[in-house]
């Protein structure tokens, strides 16, 4: 089975980030996850630190660990496509531009004078490649002009063929779309191009073979605009419930034989954005519990899609999101748990002695010595702390650090999540620090959450996980299966 992510905007970005992260952790399991990013403005802070995030994952996935199917960390292939403008390579973005308002204007005034009642001045005006600037009209005329039909245009001549070449090995793939309702390229991508791929599946009579479905965000944040603000086509907090009641409006009426569900998801209290930003790589907002639960809906649709068309699911406490709010909480505590106590070890620790070993040797380092060649009369078929190997520990240093600064941003942040205890691994700002002696505290107390470092050092095992067991990549296989 395989799952395919169109994630539609900033917040549809954002929310494939979360779904990277869980992904790590085994909650797709093994599957292939394909990424399609849909954003006029290529450079937006969010989608960057995405793909940045994908990046990662893929260095770490692409590890010589052995065994795909046996995987516990990091089991399920997530990749991306290229990014999709709906412009192209065009270089002036406006809708003007984009529609030949001029030439309209000159040679069919009709069309030329309706152009100017749907449109203002600004709107006709206004530089898009900063997206389409909370305007889902703006959105939804130049995304409608998406033309499925011309496999010849990149990415999605390759999108589809992947499908179409999973149906033919006897696959169900998903598809499954994430946006925002409330903002302009999302609100306005979102059910275009579900439409548009649903008639491009029954055109080929693909359908029936075909899950599609997607996760709508409603509004949960807000942010203050400056004021005296000279360009005055933006988002604009204040639009948001309008906005997404003109969105729920059509998905009641209009969406039902498009999609087989959609997931309606939002918060009653929306967090505040620190800085403003109308776009590009300024516009970097911090991640949200609702984006989790954006990734959990891809995640149950995937496997275990819902059968009744409402299902809802709500928090004990405005304040706080625990695991008791989590959807099959009993499966995901335990992988999240064993993720981040693995990532949590190898950052404050595993690496630093790491280094020790390399420029002290095993007396500093004892355990070490059994994952590589440590002294003459050591095994010799280990390999050498060599450059590859330390590249490899900072291979996985770098995505251990991403998980773990989001993860305790998730829990700083107003209404956050209440799984681990943050004070453990990161300051009053957020950051991460690093204390290897705040191990046992890192989970919220359970019958298995008291060991501390030397204790966990004392029970690697090389031999308890399957070759290669050597090397960086046998310690990190065996660190993983002790974090439990």
């Amino acid at each position: 089975m395989s799952l395919y992510v169109i994630a539609i905007g900033g917040t549809g970005a954002k929310c494939a980030e979360a779904l990277t992260f869980l992904a790590s952790a085994g909650l797709f399991e093994d599957q292939k996850i394909q990424i399609l990013f849909v954003d006029p403005d290529e450079s937006n802070g969010n989608l960057t630190r995405t793909r940045e995030l994908i990046g990662s994952y893929q260095r770490c996935y692409s590890l010589p660990w052995g065994n795909e199917k046996r995987r516990l960390w990091m089991p399920a292939n997530v990749s991306h496509l290229p990014i999709w403008s709906p412009f192209g390579n065009q270089l002036n973005k406006t809708l003007g531009d984009y529609f030949g308002y001029n030439s309209y204007r000159a040679q069919q005034p009709a069309l030329g004078h309706l152009f100017d009642v749907l449109y203002t001045k600004e709107e006709r005006a206004a530089s898009l490649d900063v997206g389409f600037r909370g305007r889902p009209a703006i959105g939804s005329a130049v995304m409608s002009q998406l033309d499925l039909d011309n496999l010849t245009e990149e990415p999605w001549g390759s999108f589809f063929n992947q499908i179409e070449a999973d149906i033919g090995i006897g696959q169900t793939p998903a598809i499954f779309l994430l946006g925002s309702a409330f903002g302009g390229t999302g609100a306005s991508g979102f059910p275009t191009i579900g439409r548009l791929i649903a008639s491009r599946l029954k055109q080929n009579d693909k359908r029936s073979r075909v899950k599609l479905g997607g996760a709508l965000l409603l509004p949960y944040f807000r942010f203050t605009v400056p004021v005296g603000s000279s360009d005055q086509i933006f988002a604009r907090p204040e639009q948001f419930l309008l906005s997404t009641e003109a969105a729920l409006r059509y998905y009641r009426t209009q969406a039902q034989e498009t999609f087989e569900a959609i997931y309606l998801l939002g918060d009653q209290d929306p967090s505040l954005v620190k800085d403003f930003s109308i776009g590009k790589n300024t516009q970097q907002n911090d991640p949200h519990f609702v984006e989790v639960y954006a990734a959990l809906a891809a995640r149950q649709f995937l496997f275990d899609p819902p059968s009744q068309p409402v299902v809802l699911t709500r928090r004990e406490e405005i304040s706080q999101v625990t695991w008791n709010d989590l959807p099959d909480s009993a499966n995901l505590r335990p992988r999240l748990e064993q993720a981040t106590k693995f990532s949590y070890t190898w950052v404050c620790a595993i690496a630093d002695d790491l280094e020790s070993f390399r420029t002290r040797g095993v007396k500093a380092v004892p355990w070490a010595g059994q994952f590589y060649k440590s002294g003459m009369f050591s095994n010799r078929s280990l390999p050498e702390f060599d450059a590859q190997q330390q590249s490899t520990v900072q291979t996985i240093s770098d995505w251990s650090e991403r998980y773990l600064s989001w993860l305790g941003v998730l829990h700083r942040s107003a209404g956050g999540m209440k799984l681990f205890n943050p004070e453990a691994f990161t300051n009053s700002q957020g950051q991460l620090k690093k204390n290897r002696d705040a191990i046992p505290a890192l989970l919220i107390q359970t019958a298995n959450s008291q060991a501390d470092y030397t204790n966990m050092t004392n029970r690697l095992d090389r031999n308890q996980v399957e070759p290669p067991n050597e090397g960086t990549i046998g310690l990190a296989k065996a660190l993983y299966s002790i974090s439990s």
